[in-house]
């Protein structure tokens, strides 16, 4: 199990200090708070146990902890007597063989594998399509703000070098050459690295994340931190709020709500988000996006922020499954920075017998949606029964109210993460104040007991138990984009979304905002669940569709 990090009751009575005693109305009103009754007798046997208590957190909150220093346990999304996949890896990804240069000269919504092989076949040189990225960032952001600082010397010098490279007949694979962006919770040497949040606008982090640094290794040359919503929540951050491209009214989703956008407007071929609950599926969904979240433990959060040591995760959102596999094939694996790594084997590309695939359909799910988000979501369904795939109906375990659970595990470790801003008051400088925002949840984490944090560690572990229970009939879950987000974050299984349509908002019968389904799939199973995304965008290919507001760009 984790470390405790939440606290006793006594931890609503933090910013009493020490000098004077907690009163018998201090202790009812902490023990209301937490929903317990005591009597006066047990008040008076507590009292003077509280305040020690509270002289060993003065204690501890006098030695000061990085961001990046974690507890010493770690959550483990493997049930008992799981068996972890074995093998060699299969990546054979459909790539193509050879591209033409587009007529209209317009790059901006090419897929990345078409860049990349545009980049190998030297038809395009690295430069000149950074050059053209940075461009697109520079004009459209003032109307999306899904950036917070182009990293342009940098990609220029790494552009250069994979032109040398290429041109020398040493190509590193699909993404050599092509531009992306990162979520800027993600440090970059040499760069603010902000978390979204004021109090850290000027923050830069001498480290570079292990994902950029992977994707360093594959050739890929990063343009843009971009955008998330403030400490992972959200798509507002110190710079405004970030919009979705296919309706600059509407936020973007978050908390990747710059990934997201950018992605979406062909500001970038692809970009890396982070998911601790929703932030990587949900503005996936609202910008009509391919998002992979893949398992907990299958990529490092070295040199990322963290939120939730026991939730967070980290994937790719890209236009099109192929590039989420050419993107999670380059970032996956391994690493001592991040103990809660594993390394395990990918199969994908290769052949499908899809009669043999078992798909749970979230029958519930499917049926309460009236509107055209749940008939896209339908009609995404028969897309898979022509697929071939065996469809059987499936129930989510039950138990406590998940949502509950995860807010609870989130907000505990989180207190814990931003324990210092809390006691700096620094929460004050957050630029979204309001009863969802991360700065209230922050303060609401100073009032969760331990034994809370710990019982809903415990239904966890019953939840991964009636997961595994599924999995073992179902090699798939089919859902409404988002349906699963409490129980599939909880769980560690990995989860990819796709666009299903649109929608028309009541009240903009111009607008189209975009829909999405998803699939979830067995712990370390991606290779399947980018298979059947690959299947399923050959058969409906609305990821083939773009904003139209934000066409243009010249032929680098």
């Amino acid at each position: 199990m984790l470390r405790i990090i939440a606290a006793t009751l006594c931890l609503t009575l933090i910013g009493c200090g020490t000098a004077k005693p907690f009163s018998e109305r201090d202790i009812e009103g902490a023990q209301r708070v937490a929903g317990l009754d005591f009597t006066d007798e047990e008040i008076e046997t507590l009292r003077g146990n509280l305040e020690r208590n509270l002289r060993s957190f003065e204690d501890l909150r006098s030695f000061p902890l990085d961001n990046s220093v974690p507890p010493v346990l770690w959550f483990e999304p493997r049930p008992p007597g799981f068996q972890m996949p074995k093998g060699p890896d299969a990546v054979t990804l459909p790539l193509p063989e050879s591209v033409d240069l587009p007529a209209n000269g317009e790059f901006a919504f090419l897929p990345a594998s078409h860049l990349g092989a545009l980049l190998r076949d030297g038809k395009v040189t690295s430069v000149a399509l950074t050059e053209y990225f940075l461009n697109r960032l520079r004009t459209h952001d003032p109307v999306l703000k899904a950036v917070v600082n182009l990293t342009a010397e940098r990609a220029l010098e790494q552009a250069r070098k994979a032109d040398a490279e290429i041109a020398a007949g040493n190509w590193r694979g699909p993404l050599h050459g092509v531009p992306y962006g990162v979520k800027d919770l993600l440090a970059v040497p040499g760069y603010p690295t902000t978390w979204g949040a004021g109090p850290y606008r000027d923050q830069v982090i001498d480290k570079t994340a292990a994902v950029v640094q992977r994707l360093d290794e594959a050739g890929a040359v990063l343009v843009a931190k971009l955008t998330s919503g403030e400490l992972a929540s959200g798509d507002r951050w110190f710079g405004g709020r970030t919009v979705t491209p296919w309706d600059t009214t509407t936020g973007a989703s978050g908390s990747s709500a710059g990934p997201g956008s950018a992605t979406a407007a062909g500001l970038v071929p692809f970009a890396i988000g982070t998911e601790t609950w929703g932030s990587i599926i949900s503005p996936s969904t609202r910008n009509g996006l391919t998002g992979l979240r893949p398992t907990y433990g299958v990529v490092s959060r070295a040199g990322a922020m963290t939120l939730s040591w026991s939730l967070d995760k980290i994937g790719p959102m890209c236009r099109s499954a192929l590039d989420c596999a050419l993107v999670f094939d380059a970032i996956r694996g391994q690493d001592p920075e991040d103990p809660s790594t594993v390394s395990v084997p990918l199969e994908v590309g290769g052949a499908r017998d899809w009669s043999s695939i078992r798909v749970g359909y979230l029958k519930a799910a499917f049926d309460r949606d009236s509107t055209a988000t749940g008939n896209n979501a339908r009609a995404a369904m028969e897309v898979f029964r022509q697929m071939g795939v065996q469809m059987d109906s499936v129930s989510l375990p039950t138990g406590p109210r998940w949502s509950g659970v995860i807010s609870t595990i989130i907000r505990g470790e989180s207190g814990a993460v931003f324990d210092q801003l809390l006691q700096e008051n620094l929460d004050d400088q957050l630029y979204w104040q309001s009863s969802s925002s991360r700065a209230n949840s922050l303060r609401q984490s100073r009032f969760i007991p331990a034994a809370e944090y710990i019982q809903a560690n415990r239904h966890r572990g019953l939840l991964i138990a009636g997961m595994d229970s599924v999995f073992q009939k179902f090699d798939l879950i089919l859902t409404p984009s988002g349906a699963d987000g409490s129980v599939t974050n909880l769980t560690g299984h990995p989860v990819i979304t796709m666009k299903s349509g649109y929608r028309v908002p009541d009240d903009r019968p111009a607008v189209r905002l975009p829909t999405g389904v998803a699939l979830v799939g067995r712990l370390y199973e991606e290779g399947l669940l980018l298979d059947a995304a690959m299947a399923y965008q050959k058969l409906a290919p609305f990821h083939d569709d773009h904003p139209p507001a934000f066409n243009g760009g010249q032929r680098p």
